[in-house]
């Protein structure tokens, strides 16, 4: 029996973000732009089948403001 994956949670800092709206090209799903340009997250736990995605938008931040940590279900 295998076990499930963990919970995958994405933290924003929207102070260190500067709008480039790179990880909401890699992930619209999870990472939105408000009006000004600053991230929204659409909501703030990785959907399965999303994880790719949600890390490499994390990891295309150049200001480093998004993080995904494991969470416990």
């Amino acid at each position: 029996m295998t076990s499930p994956s963990p919970l995958l949670r994405v933290i924003a800092d929207r102070s260190r973000c500067c709008g480039y709206g790179l990880c909401a090209q890699m992930c619209p799903e999870i990472y939105t732009l408000d009006a000004d340009g600053l991230i929204v997250l659409a909501q703030d736990t990785v959907p399965p089948g999303l994880e790719e995605a949600a890390r490499e938008g994390a990891a295309a931040c150049p200001a480093e403001a998004i993080v995904i940590v494991e969470a416990e279900r």
